[in-house]
């Protein structure tokens, strides 16, 4: 079964890619994240007006798949890291405005995903978590200070705590919240009339000039993150603990 679904554009120019690993919380291992990949450069290659990004089942994504991570090398779960990193700097430099949907929970880099989207909906049920520092993770931390402030960014990435819906739309990251699942369509469609209208290189050029331009400095954090001895021991302690 694929883990990743593009679903071609509707007339409205309005293009769905899905995670669909739903027994899994859409947790990323490293085929949903080449999928991912795989269908981010098929988007880039024919931009749709807009991209939804949902998850299939009763979550958005759960994040890093840590699933066999005590047999894996250090340099293994390096690059998985970064396939991630790649993955949402390729959703942040769309040509296209593009809209998270989020049902459930949206937890560590399923919540930069997410966050990285140019519009976050949620369902009252969305939350969502970002603990990478419980385990010394840089990631996404300039584009989610960017989105939210600084000052709730440093809250939640302290605390790793989590944020209910009502929270998130307060500080910004959730665009709307919506009453149900088929209540996204709508609002889908209502952002799609208002925003949607450029076409693919003017999309991308105001939307990357309103972005952090950071992707370097993201990435040599992220790198610098995980190298750092005792990653293993760190993912250890924090999977006891979480």
């Amino acid at each position: 079964m694929a883990r990743v679904t593009l679903l071609p554009a509707t007339d409205a120019g309005i293009c769905t890619l899905r995670l669909d690993r739903a027994d899994k919380a859409n947790a990323l291992d490293a085929g949903m994240v080449e999928a991912l990949d795989a269908a981010l450069d098929a988007v880039n290659a024919r931009p749709p007006r807009l991209l939804v990004v949902e998850g299939s089942g009763r979550n958005f994504c759960a994040g890093f798949d840590f699933t066999g991570h005590e047999a894996a090398s250090e340099g293994e779960l390096l690059w998985r890291f970064v396939a991630i990193e790649q993955v949402l700097q390729k959703v942040r430099a769309l040509p296209c405005v593009s809209v998270a949907c989020v049902q459930g929970g949206a937890f560590g880099a399923g919540a930069d995903l997410a966050a990285a989207c140019t519009f976050r909906l949620g369902l009252p049920a969305a939350r969502f978590r970002f603990p990478g520092f419980r385990f010394g993770l840089a990631l996404g931390t300039r584009s989610l200070a960017a989105l939210i402030g600084q000052q709730a960014a440093r809250e939640i990435l302290l605390s790793g705590e989590v944020v209910e819906s009502a929270r998130a739309l307060a500080i910004g990251l959730l665009s709307g919240v919506v009453e149900s699942p088929e209540a996204f369509a709508a609002e889908v469609e209502a952002i799609n009339g208002r925003f949607g209208r450029l076409d693919a290189a003017s999309a991308r050029l105001a939307l990357r000039n309103t972005g952090v331009q950071s992707a370097d400095a993201d990435l040599a954090d992220l790198v610098r993150s995980v190298v750092r001895p005792g990653l293993k021991q760190r993912i250890a302690a924090y999977r006891a603990g979480s």
